[in-house]
């Protein structure tokens, strides 16, 4: 997945003052028309900008008619785990720009998902006519139960009690063909599915009612990965000599997000930071080497 989407995310995340304790008294004061301007006009930049470097980091520019692609059996879907964190993770950002507006909580949350999937989509038909991609359905899919997940939990429950995060680890799959999976630290980032972990955290503090006897600060996450993917396909990794394997992770996740401060430099690294798995212990299954305990895993 183009985790370009997470620096825009972050472009968007600092254009304004994150709320942290938006509360139904600002209903009343009615939408901010000078706020939504700059959201609007800063949202059309970013995407404008973000896309055109989207093009230069990610295609290599050999354009071809408008075609499908189906690439649902690649990467060990990997890749479709970023696609929805990716469209989770604009949904939510695109909620607290809304939000700072004062529209209401519920139309924030609609027209910050409406604003993610438009960028996603937006990248699944450049992909349309990429030589090399398609426009897939299994992305598209995977977006739409990304931000399904947020919007569907700030409808029912005005919170997120089930998380969505990201970690990374470099590995030396990258090395075997940088020019698919990155020849520097930051296209590996973007590329090397090999290094990527995607996370479900549970607010369990939240899921169990409150419960006194839960820490705030603690969730359980699950995380899912991969690796030994030098090649999209599994068969072109046997033909090749490699041969890739699912990795199961349960790890405890620290969550920030309970804090609660007034300083809106604070807010907003709070607010970064709850896209990420904070770097903790991890206990992690795989079909090669069963279970293994890492003292510090990201």
């Amino acid at each position: 997945m183009r985790l370009f989407t997470g620096a825009l995310a972050v472009c968007l995340l600092f254009q304004h003052p994150i709320r942290a304790n938006f509360t139904a008294a600002d209903d009343s004061c009615g939408i901010d028309k000078g706020r939504l301007g700059i959201v609007v006009a800063g949202t059309g930049i970013v995407y404008g900008v973000s896309l055109f470097a989207l093009s230069q980091a990610w295609y290599d520019h050999r354009g071809t008619s408008f075609h499908f692609f189906n690439d649902n059996s690649e990467w060990n879907q990997v890749d479709k785990a970023g696609h929805f964190y990716s469209a989770y993770q604009l949904s939510r950002v695109g909620k607290e720009l809304f939000m700072w507006t004062n529209m209401p909580e519920k139309k924030s949350a609609i027209w910050g998902t409406v604003m993610a999937q438009t960028f996603m989509v937006t990248i699944d038909i450049f992909d349309g006519f990429s030589e090399e991609y398609g426009f897939s359905w299994g992305d598209i899919s995977a977006n739409l139960l990304g931000s399904g997940l947020f919007l569907s939990q700030e409808l029912l429950f005005k919170e997120q009690k089930i998380k969505v995060k990201y970690s990374f680890h470099f590995t030396e799959y990258a090395a075997l063909r940088p020019e698919i999976l990155g020849s520097t630290s930051a296209e590996q980032i973007l590329k090397d599915y090999n290094g990527h972990t995607y996370w479900l955290s549970f607010d369990l503090y939240s899921i169990f009612n409150k419960n006194p006897v839960i820490p705030k600060w603690l969730n359980l996450a699950v995380g899912y990965g991969a690796e030994g993917m030098v090649y999209g396909h599994e068969y072109e990794n046997n033909a090749n000599g490699y041969n890739s394997y699912r990795q199961f992770y349960l790890a405890l996740d620290p969550d920030l997000s309970h804090i609660r401060t007034k300083s809106r430099l604070l807010k907003a690294a709070i607010f970064f930071v709850d896209m990420i798995r904070i770097p903790a212990p991890a206990l992690e299954y795989n079909s090669e080497q069963g279970f293994m305990y890492h003292w510090f895993y990201f």
